[in-house]
């Protein structure tokens, strides 16, 4: 049987409908992103602004890297760099005075443990001054049109200035990502500095490790805690090829268990486990069979050209997908090689999810013994005609003698 090839030119995916969704989770707000093709997969009162904590240290971290030419040169670190932070109670690095560190070690000082003293630190080399950068920050808000997002601080301590949504976070969280220096920092367990004083751990790693919270699909992130905040996360997680990246903000704040990571956990445990790539479209399998004529076969299978893949539920219903071809239903020897069938469209329901090209590719041999069977009766007409013209032509001229 011969093969027809279909060309996409369109691939929509499905859209899991995400505020329908109802988990049970302490989390105020939150908003789950299928990384893979953009997805809102899951929110729960995304747009309500809050205090975000130390979540606030990934735009820290993002203007940091967009403004550091070369983030293995050193600093030294001063007073300045830990000025208030015992007052404030703020976690830190554990980094010292007069220390000489790398930009990098800053970073990963910021991002694992959470360290104030490396926010300062940062801002002060970068900016001058944390006001500078605190303003370099907000410029940056404005850049991303983000409406309901403002900073104050670069450590994410309490102040009603400092604020923004989850899905906002979310998407300064995705533009951080795009920085290779970035997404592997915080895809780092362990780190240890340049001078070898410090060693850093993911605090995300090391709680859930603590509270005997499954959850080997994060491949890392950013927490953050304060009284008025609550307990919040950031994290990216990959499962049965799926990339995925959360936003929680507000889960219930005691030090009897980490809430936000149970939330994470219960949020990316259901997708898992009820959704996934599913292969709707099989190119090894042909949609319809066209007749042919005059030719070494019967019929020829037209078949799709590619596996198409979306993101649905694992028991979604197959007969959802349904395939309307408009083209010819019968080819033949003298049709040739990558001459165009027809049209394929293939839906989801109600939705069109491709839209396919259908041509011929490959040559469809002339059988003359198949010519002969398929058209015998008008070959016999044909040849009893040409012998009643003889006939009747003789019979002329007979009579003509």
């Amino acid at each position: 049987m011969k093969k027809v090839l279909s060309f996409i030119f369109i691939f929509i995916l499905f859209t899991v409908h995400a505020s329908a969704l109802e988990l049970d989770i302490s989390s105020k707000s939150a908003i789950l992103y299928n990384l893979d093709n953009g997805e809102v997969l899951y929110e729960k009162d995304a747009d309500e602004k809050a205090s975000i904590a130390s979540l606030t240290k990934i735009m820290t971290a993002l203007v940091s890297i967009e403004n550091i030419k070369d983030l293995d040169s050193q600093v030294v670190l001063n007073a300045d760099d830990f000025k208030g932070l015992a007052e404030a109670n703020a976690v830190t690095a554990g980094f010292t005075k007069g220390e000489v560190v790398t930009y990098r070690d800053l970073l990963y000082g910021l991002l694992l443990p959470s360290g104030a003293d490396a926010a300062k630190a940062l801002a002060r080399n970068i900016a001058g001054s944390e006001e500078n950068f605190i303003k370099m920050m907000n410029e940056k808000v404005e850049k991303m049109n983000l409406e309901n997002t403002h900073f104050s601080t670069v450590i994410g301590l309490d102040d009603d200035k400092n604020y923004s949504t989850a899905r906002e976070v979310a998407l300064i969280f995705k533009e951080a990502l795009k920085n290779n220096d970035f997404k592997t920092i915080i895809t780092t367990k362990n780190y240890t500095s340049s001078d070898g004083k410090v060693k850093f751990h993911s605090t995300i790693q090391s709680n859930a490790k603590k509270f005997e919270i499954d959850v080997p699909y994060i491949l890392g992130g950013k927490t953050g805690t304060t009284t008025d905040a609550g307990l919040c996360l950031a994290t990216i997680a990959k499962e049965n090829s799926v990339n995925y990246m959360l936003v929680t903000l507000g889960a219930t704040y005691d030090k009897k268990a980490p809430h936000n990571i149970e939330d994470a956990q219960t949020i990316y445990d259901y997708f898992i486990q009820n959704y996934g790539n599913q292969k709707v479209v099989n190119k090894e399998k042909p949609f319809k069979k066209i007749k042919a004529k005059y030719t070494d076969v019967d019929i020829v299978e037209l078949y799709p050209s590619k596996d198409i893949t979306m993101y649905l539920e694992n028991n979604y219903d197959k007969n959802d997908i349904k395939y309307v071809y408009d083209g010819k239903e019968e080819v033949s020897s003298f049709n040739q090689k990558g001459e165009n069938l027809g049209t394929l469209k293939i839906y989801y329901q109600d939705n069109l999810i491709d839209t396919q090209t259908i041509k011929l590719d490959e040559t469809l041999k002339f059988n003359f013994l198949n010519f002969i069977k398929e058209e015998f009766l008008i070959i016999v007409g044909v040849i009893a005609l040409i012998i009643s013209i003889i006939f009747i032509k003789k019979q002329a001229h007979k009579k003509a003698s």
